[in-house]
């Protein structure tokens, strides 16, 4: 079968891995992809919010499964569109991406079935959240009510920072539109876990569990960034956390979803905070986290394409999800000055290094080729991923194999995973 990826970073980049990997696959193409990508896929130069160039490419080649890894275009309605002309796809329509694309939905959904999360409320006028932040206590959440690349979370730990972060989202618009709504939420303190799971409408199969690591800086200071780096499983994310969550969390989520009209199908990535008093949402996404594919998906077992199919078909009950046991960490190499301003188009070395090395990964996120050379063309450029036999083992291998690559600028976190050594 044909099979088209929808995306550029690194979670794209381990989706086509992954892909490649089934034997059901003749060819893979993606839009617009990196030069990673390129090894697994016809790279193909059409954006991702061009949905009728797109449904038109998939047409015209034949596709018969098309995989949609960004939230843009999900929150934007793609899928709505491959479906409305007879094309198969992997994503929850508009009407499900919503549980990512507006943070005040996914809130007052928690909030009528039940679902545990941080106590909120939700503001469209800046001077009524102003006034708000008058009586609560310290520190609060600030959140961006729509898509922010991840980056439109303050945490504010003194009235005058809150105030300043309410006039930085719904004031000046940092994050656009995004800011036209905005959620004012409890903060909450414990370890946070993410968990990936695939969803077809009525059932849910939750992956293994993930760590991410959001600030730019060791000891996780400095700004909020799309992720820096990934260890998976959480040794925090026991047994009985898993009981609870699927009581009280997974499901209901998808049933929720499913009495609201909303039936989802494709990822929902649960982003959960460990507290004392039991587990509770952070945030819902729509698709696989980047990194969190970096380094949950060197660790399933199963075919994915199956897994796809499944979701859109109405029959993930009938798949054995299975992952191996072992563990991944994936250390993301950035351009210095990222979050903010970096400069681009530095040529990278060392790649080779990557290739018959069972276990060691280098996906790619912001590259591009030129004259036949693979350079720097993002702020988070790759994703050093490493498996072991336990999170000590695939931390030690994934910083060994950070040194094998080189560019001007680069930079990372010398702490990921470091938590591990707390469990």
């Amino acid at each position: 079968m044909k099979v088209l990826i929808v995306g550029s970073g690194g979670r794209e980049h381990a989706i086509a891995w992954k892909v490649a990997q089934s034997p059901r696959v003749e060819k893979i193409y993606c839009a617009p992809g990196n030069a990673g990508i390129a090894e697994y896929a016809e790279c193909v130069a059409i954006g991702a919010m061009e949905f009728d160039r797109l449904a038109a490419f998939a047409k015209e080649t034949a596709v018969d499964l098309t995989v949609v890894g960004m939230d843009d275009p999900l929150v934007g309605g793609i899928v709505d569109v491959f479906e409305a002309q007879g094309l198969r796809v992997f994503g929850p329509r508009k009407n499900a991406a919503i549980l990512e694309g507006s943070k005040a939905f996914s809130k007052d959904l928690m909030k009528k079935y039940h679902i545990p999360t941080a106590a909120y409320e939700n503001f469209t006028d800046a001077q009524e959240a102003l006034a708000y932040l008058k009586t609560v206590s310290y520190p609060i959440v600030l959140k961006a009510d729509g898509l922010a690349l991840g980056k439109g979370v303050l945490i504010c730990n003194t009235p005058e920072e809150a105030e300043a972060g309410v006039r930085e989202i719904m004031t000046d618009k940092k994050f656009g539109a995004a800011g036209n709504c905005m959620v004012i939420e409890e903060f909450l303190s414990g370890r946070e876990v993410s968990v990936l799971s695939y969803v077809d409408g009525r059932t849910i199969l939750p992956m293994t569990s993930a760590q991410d690591h959001k600030r730019a800086g060791d000891g996780d200071t400095g700004l909020n960034t799309g992720g820096m780096g990934t260890f998976s499983p959480s040794p925090f994310y026991t047994e009985e956390v898993d009981a609870f969550c699927r009581t009280y969390i997974y499901q209901p989520t998808v049933d929720a979803m499913a009495a609201e009209g909303r039936p989802f199908k494709g990822i929902i990535f649960f982003g959960l905070m460990l507290t004392k008093d039991g587990p509770r949402v952070l945030e819902y996404n729509a698709r696989f986290g980047d990194p969190e594919a970096q380094v949950v998906l060197p660790r399933m077992k199963t075919d994915i394409v199956d897994v796809f199919e499944a979701c859109i078909d109405g029959t993930l009950d009938q798949i054995d999800l299975q992952f191996e046991d072992n563990a991944a960490v994936c250390v993301v190499l950035a351009s210095d000055g990222y979050p903010v301003s970096y400069q681009k188009g530095y040529p990278i070395s060392g790649l080779d290094a990557f290739h018959d090395r069972p276990g060691y990964y280098a996906f790619h996120a912001g590259t591009a080729l030129r004259d036949g050379a693979v350079v720097t063309n993002g702020g988070r450029v790759l994703g050093v991923t490493a498996t072991g036999a336990d999170l000590h083992e695939a931390r030690a291998h994934a910083y060994e194999a950070v040194k094998w690559v080189s560019f001007e600028n680069k930079y990372y976190r010398n702490d990921i995973g470091k938590a591990i050594d707390e469990a």
